[in-house]
């Protein structure tokens, strides 16, 4: 016989442990997180950063997170096969990395799973989402842009040589983010009154031939949209500037590092850990639709002292006192 006593005993027990059954079960769900990336070595770059940064919100491997990583290793045209082939495991989260293409064809690939893309330059002009304040569809994620980006970038690339300038615009013209880039760097331009030199590079192969074409412009320097194209050969570019003479600047440091005059952009690793916190985000519920897409609040200027020296530039004082490090 149940009295009213053990029933209400029973009752309590079962109401404690309800709470307490749902929190184990969560953690030891075990979620699929994919990442499809087009540039090769994000696995120890984008995708290392983003890594630690689950390790810290909680998630493990063999515990309570699986992790599948596919590269198409710069060649787009794998991108879209790759991404039907992460999709064919139905993970909860599919991670595009670097540059837009990856996340179109993640895009492509399914309406239904989350997507959360690590670095796209215009994420409207990409056609990845409706707007970055609401996106409306199964992707978010983070955009390296910021409207006055170009401007500044020219600024800084005049102080170290000053007079009538010229300055080159090297932009693979594939790429979405380069046409508002391009739209940018052109006001921003004409208010300083200096001319723009556009080089359009599709290939690696191009690109010799249109530091050729700067020279012939008289560019007095060149700036470098951000594309996985430029990015994956930054150590062409940065010989080539040196060949040619042409002090450069571009929107990630690795750029500085590999030799160019001058990088001001964002900080990549941190958008890698912020894409971690989206995806914890979408796995705790959260959807995509309703999560704006970030814009970057803090840029980082790099210059590489080392370069500039080799060019014969002097980089004035007050701007080596606003860089964010000097590499020597």
């Amino acid at each position: 016989m149940v009295t009213r006593r053990t029933f209400l005993g029973t009752l309590a027990g079962a109401l404690l442990a309800a709470p307490l059954a749902a929190e184990a079960q969560h953690a030891t769900k075990t979620h699929r997180i994919s990442f499809l990336a087009l540039t090769p070595g994000e696995d120890t770059s984008l995708m290392k950063a983003l890594l630690e940064h689950l390790h810290e919100l909680g998630y493990r491997e063999g515990r309570n997170m699986t992790f599948e990583y596919r590269s198409a290793e710069g060649r787009p045209e794998r991108l879209p096969q790759l991404a039907t082939e992460l999709v064919r495991a139905r993970p909860d989260v599919l991670i595009a990395g670097f540059g837009a293409l990856a996340a179109q064809a993640a895009k492509a690939a399914t309406a239904s799973i989350p997507i959360v893309f690590t670095t796209v330059g215009d994420p409207l002009g990409a056609g990845l989402v409706a707007s970055l304040g609401r996106p409306g569809g199964n992707l978010t994620g983070l955009t390296d842009q910021a409207k006055d980006l170009g401007g500044k970038r020219l600024q800084l690339l005049r102080e170290p040589t000053p007079g009538e300038q010229v300055i080159g615009v090297l932009m693979n013209p594939d790429t979405p983010f380069t046409q508002l880039a391009l739209s940018e760097a052109k006001t921003a331009a004409e208010a300083r009154h200096t001319r723009l030199e556009v080089l359009e590079a599709r290939t690696a192969a191009q690109v010799q031939g249109r530091f050729e074409a700067a020279t012939k412009a008289r560019a007095t320097g060149l700036l470098v949209f951000e594309d996985p194209l430029t990015y994956s050969i930054r150590r062409q570019i940065a010989e080539l500037a040196a060949k040619f003479r042409l002090p450069t600047i571009s929107g990630f440091r690795d750029f500085a590092e590999a030799g160019g005059l001058m990088s001001y952009g964002t900080d990549r690793r941190q958008m890698s850990r912020r894409a971690a916190e989206y995806v914890d985000k979408i796995l705790k519920g959260a959807k995509p639709a309703d999560l704006p897409v970030e814009q970057p609040a803090k840029f980082e200027l790099v210059i590489n002292l080392k370069t500039a020296k080799a060019l014969g530039l002097t980089i004035p004082q007050s701007l080596l006192q606003r860089a964010d490090e000097v590499i020597q």
